[in-house]
């Protein structure tokens, strides 16, 4: 597990949230980063943001819940219902984006810490590339998910290292804070090698964001997204980058790859797989929630601690947590859309689970449960199950969506339709039908993986694809992003009222 930094100042949090907060991810220039040590424990402290439970359950709550492929069990609370329902109004409250807001905030204040102090320091030049490299990757990655989330947001390019320096400045345009992202991104690439190690990013870790920034770009600006529509820059230019930079992933490299099956992916013995570009450390090693994983939990219904057990395509069962919590619950509309021999349903999801190791019993659920979420070795409450941050088969999409309908275009679409068990896609598309048919492909490829609700913002089709956003009355502009909290325009004069 990372180590944490001990060392913190006094004074209030870092952006311009509440400062009755606990002080998190400052840093005194006077006793850090004189040793290899000192940094890489700094660039640890940056990455195990990801581990708090506000954040990485926020990739759910946030980017699945307000789409047509989740809804949420009644009790559930945290905000999620109004998520759900896209109660549009009550957003600016809502405590899931408040959370999720914050602690992107706060991994952005560590990375700028080491960004800082690394670059000023007289470290080993290789070691400091690396530890630079991953911060800069660190800093894109969080302002992509921010921009992502709720559109222009402050802009901290600096460590906060006074209470007069929390208000942060604001981006002028959209192009100002993706020039920013694509900067940090092009920096890591540059002094990134590859070395992949589980939790920890490199050199194609970078390059998949790069292509990920520029498709969000292009797709977004060619479908009139609200504050893409103004910005300078060309959409088939953009996507130009993204197919030049996702080539590089596909192309220039072999040690990422697809998998050849399709449960590998998710086997949480596996975390080193040729799919893991970018994968969260989290595991069961450690003692207090959030430094092990309990994501297992919120897809797996609670049985009166009966474990579950699912049937293997080889005749094995995989038995799960037997502690669920059923928070997340799949509608049937989103199930349907699979077609009924894709593997991506009959493998990874299931209505029927066994409840015994031999399969001589069974029950049916009420919906069908994603199997992408399971730890056969699970220790209690504690599991090894991780989010999906950036797969091999996702760039390889990136890459079908940019190209377009050419011939390299079709063959990874089509490569990973195969796997699934499909036949190839539709022969002869133009760019468009293309481009759409791809997005759906992602919905089925990328199911559950908090993916979804940016596909269906940068296409401008939330509304007419979400029932449930449909049902609320609001517009695809309105859907486009989440408000920033009022907490955070409140705190921040820097900060549009609007």
């Amino acid at each position: 597990m990372y180590k944490y930094i001990l060392i913190l100042l006094s004074f209030g949090l870092l952006y311009g949230c509440s400062l009755e907060e606990e002080p998190y991810g400052f840093y005194s220039e006077n006793n850090f980063y004189k040793t290899n040590d000192d940094a890489e424990s700094a660039l640890f402290y940056a990455y195990n943001t990801f581990s708090y439970n506000e954040y990485v359950r926020a990739i759910y709550y946030i980017n699945e819940l307000a789409t047509e492929s989740c809804d949420v069990k009644g009790e559930e609370s945290f905000g999620s219902q109004e998520i759900n329902n896209w109660d549009f109004s009550l957003f600016r409250e809502n405590e899931q984006l408040e959370l999720y807001y914050k602690y992107c905030y706060i991994a952005i204040n560590r990375a700028n810490a080491v960004i800082d102090n690394v670059s000023k320091g007289s470290l080993p030049q290789e070691f400091k590339n690396r530890v630079l490299g991953e911060a800069y990757f660190l800093r894109a990655w969080n302002y992509y998910h921010l921009v992502q989330t709720y559109g222009l947001v402050p802009l901290h390019k600096s460590t906060i290292s006074s209470v007069t320096q929390t208000a942060a400045p604001f981006p002028a345009s959209m192009d100002e804070i993706y020039d920013f992202i694509i900067s940090d991104c092009l920096e890591a690439e540059k002094i990134l090698q590859i070395n992949k190690v589980v939790g920890r990013v490199d050199k194609v870790g970078a390059q998949s964001l790069l292509a990920k920034v520029y498709l969000s770009i292009a797709s977004s600006k060619e479908s009139q997204l609200e504050g893409y529509l103004d910005m300078q820059k060309d959409v088939g230019q953009m996507y130009a980058e993204a197919e030049k930079w996702s080539r590089k992933v596909l192309y220039d490299q072999n040690t990422y790859g697809l998998s050849t099956q399709l449960l590998d992916i998710y086997d949480t013995r596996k975390p080193d797989g040729p799919e893991h570009i970018f994968i969260m450390s989290m595991d069961k090693s450690g003692i207090d929630e959030g430094n092990f994983s309990s994501i297992d939990k919120m897809f797996i219904p609670y049985r009166n601690g009966v474990s579950l057990w699912f049937l293997n395509p080889d005749g094995s069962y995989t038995r799960s947590t037997n502690m669920g919590w059923g928070v997340f619950v799949t509608t049937d509309m989103f199930a349907n859309s699979f077609a009924n021999n894709d593997r991506r349903k009959t493998q990874l999801m299931a209505k029927r689970y066994y409840t015994k190791a031999d399969g001589s019993s069974f029950e049916e659920n009420d919906y069908y449960l994603t199997r992408k979420y399971i730890d056969p070795d699970f220790v209690g409450s504690k599991s090894s199950v991780r989010p999906f941050l950036i797969r091999f088969s996702e760039i390889a999409l990136v890459f079908s969506e940019a190209a377009g309908p050419t011939s390299e275009g079709y063959y990874w679409v089509n490569e990973i339709r195969k796997r699934a068990g499909l036949n190839e896609l539709q022969p002869g598309l133009g760019n468009k039908e293309f481009r759409d048919a791809i997005v759906k492909e992602r919905s089925f490829e990328l199911a559950f993986e908090g993916k979804r609700l940016h596909d269906l913002r940068r296409k401008a089709m939330l509304v007419k694809t979400d029932p449930k956003a449909l049902a609320s009355g609001i517009t695809e502009e309105q859907a486009a992003f989440y408000p920033i909290p009022q907490k955070e325009v409140d705190l921040n004069p820097n900060i549009p009222k609007k």
